[in-house]
């Protein structure tokens, strides 16, 4: 047997239905009502399009990136996050004018080599959403709000908003040297990996995990001393319309977030319950990233959900009782009945039911015990009397009911039951 690669779990059901498929309708349906539009880009692309938008200095492209060269000596990169790949089909489109405000949104896997932990996978997945072209911060509280709007749609509760500024091309060089000058004094209070970031990207320093690390930055400069009046009139107006939109926040003058392209907001969701890896979706503003790519400065913003972090808070949230029951389960009881059910479980599929019927020969009595063993809500029972007097048996697996239904009426009696959710 050939097992599958360690860090790259399946996804199957019931989570699949239950879960994943759950938060991919809500984010699509809450990012339409946006008037953002899906794109979808390769999971590989040139490996300089990561090493540019990125950052050299960062541990995604030093330690994580999965990078091959193809048949072609062509170097090759597993995408890792979202938004390097979204910003190059901006560009590539050549089209969008400028000043005009660019939505789109995406939802599959990235690829990062780390170590497997709860929540943190080789393979994993994310919704990601970019808002492209407009600076105002008019822009960053909508972004914000949607994953307020979503998280709260999906029902999860203890989940915290924190929010920081880290300045522009202006003022973060003050603020970046300002920090390095302080951590240079303490430098032999970090860890190795922080002595790298302390030359390369000293602003690092405040992601590592490190308790010693974390100690040595506790009394570092804040960025909020630094900024410059236009980025601190940013910041403000941005906390003026989260405040009007009743979204709540805390601010973090530590968070940086992992990436080199972010300018100004940042802002990260975490849910109580999920241990030191709590962050459930992220993002902030990255008004330089598309200059660094090739394109004429434009401003940008987004955010990316970190969907096994969301799935464990969903199904930390189910009740330990059995699940909801749905869909119909067509079983033949002799000949006639299997001659039937084929057309009955069609007619029931295009009247928009979970419908499955009996394709590996069971007895009335096997059939009756997957149906019900699946979580069927219905089995629909065909044999010759049901079909010479036009009327099927139908039982409710849940309640034990059963009653008759004239075969020309039972897609419309299934649909009727609950507002036609138990078809569904």
């Amino acid at each position: 047997m050939i097992h599958g690669v360690r860090g790259a779990p399946d996804i199957g059901p019931p989570d699949s239905k239950r879960l994943w498929q759950r938060l991919e309708r809500g984010a699509r349906e809450l990012l339409e009502r946006y008037d953002y539009a899906e794109i979808r880009t390769p999971v590989f692309e040139r490996t300089e399009l990561f090493v540019r938008g990125i950052g050299e200095g960062t541990d995604i492209v030093e330690k994580e990136m999965y990078t091959f060269q193809d048949k072609g000596g062509e170097s090759l990169t597993l995408r890792p996050e979202g938004t390097a790949p979204a910003v190059r089909w901006y560009l590539e489109q050549g089209r969008f004018e400028p000043g005009s405000l660019v939505k789109v949104y995406y939802i599959g896997p990235m690829f990062r080599h780390e170590r497997p932990q709860a929540g943190r996978f080789r393979q994993f997945h994310q919704i990601g959403a970019e808002a492209i072209g407009v600076a105002a911060p008019e822009v960053d509280a909508e972004v914000i709000q949607i994953l307020a709007d979503l998280f709260g749609a999906l029902g999860l509760r203890d989940v915290a908003l924190h929010l920081n500024t880290i300045g522009d091309a202006v003022c973060r060089p003050v603020i970046r040297e300002r920090f390095a000058a302080y951590m240079r004094e303490r430098k032999d209070e970090l860890c190795a990996d922080c002595h790298v970031r302390l030359e390369k990207n000293p602003l690092r320093i405040m992601d590592c995990k490190n308790p010693r690390c974390q100690a040595a930055v506790a009394g570092a400069p804040k960025a909020a001393e630094s900024l410059c009046e236009p980025c601190r009139a940013h910041f403000g107006r941005v906390r003026e319309l989260l405040d009007l939109l009743g979204v709540p926040y805390a601010l973090n003058d530590r968070l940086v977030r992992g990436l080199d392209y972010y300018t100004r907001t940042t802002f990260e969701f975490t849910a109580a319950g999920l241990g030191a890896q709590n962050a459930i979706a992220g993002g902030g503003r990255y008004d330089g990233l598309i200059e660094t790519l090739g394109g004429a400065p434009t401003p940008g913003i987004g955010f990316a959900i970190g969907m096994e972090r969301v799935v464990l808070c969903l199904k930390a949230l189910e009740p330990k009782a059995e699940a909801v029951r749905d869909g119909v389960y067509v079983a033949n009881a002799d000949a006639a009945g299997a001659l039937r059910a084929p057309l009955v479980a069609r007619d029931l599929r295009r009247a928009g039911s979970r419908t499955a019927m009996n394709l590996e020969g069971r007895s009335l009595k096997g059939q009756l015990r997957q149906a019900n063993g699946d979580g069927f809500r219905y089995c629909v029972i065909l044999g010759e009397r049901e079909v010479q007097g036009g009327q099927a048996t139908v039982r409710d697996l849940e309640s034990g009911e059963q009653v008759g239904v004239p075969l020309a009426e039972l897609c419309a009696w299934i649909a009727g039951r609950a507002g036609g959710a138990a078809g569904r």
